[in-house]
């Protein structure tokens, strides 16, 4: 068993194309059209294209997916987590293009971690490993 998909809810394709592809970094994978309007729809890392697909899905509007994102961002706890190999360089990348912080940089111990809106509704931790 291992895991190959992974999902970020949205509410809007393009948006979170554009915020999970131009910002972050991240490469379309799939964009398949499944009619009326959906789509299957997945981003992957340039570092490793045939790894972990995030599916970007567009469950923003269901009430008990709602209901969780917005206690999730109302207590400041992220939807998901993504490994970068130097947090502050990251950080400061991703505050030049306008990407706002809920947390800056800050060192655990065994990592140092910072945490964004992704504009979609979620608050996304990246993190660096330490001491390794």
């Amino acid at each position: 068993m291992k895991i190959k998909l992974a999902s970020v809810s949205i509410g809007d394709y393009d948006k979170a194309l554009h915020f999970y592809t131009d910002v972050l970094g991240f490469v379309k994978k799939r964009d398949i059209p499944l009619g009326g309007g959906a789509r299957w729809l997945t981003v992957v890392s340039p570092a490793d294209p045939d790894g972990v697909e995030l599916v970007l899905e567009p469950n923003a509007e269901y009430p008990a997916m709602k209901a969780l994102k917005e206690s999730l961002v109302r207590d400041g706890i992220p939807f998901t987590a993504f490994e970068v190999d130097d947090v502050h360089k990251e950080y400061e990348r991703l505050k030049g293009l306008g990407v706002e912080f809920t947390m800056e940089p800050t060192d655990m111990g065994t990592t140092i971690l910072a945490i964004l809106d992704d504009t979609c509704g979620n608050l996304i931790q990246i993190y660096q490993l330490v001491g390794e």
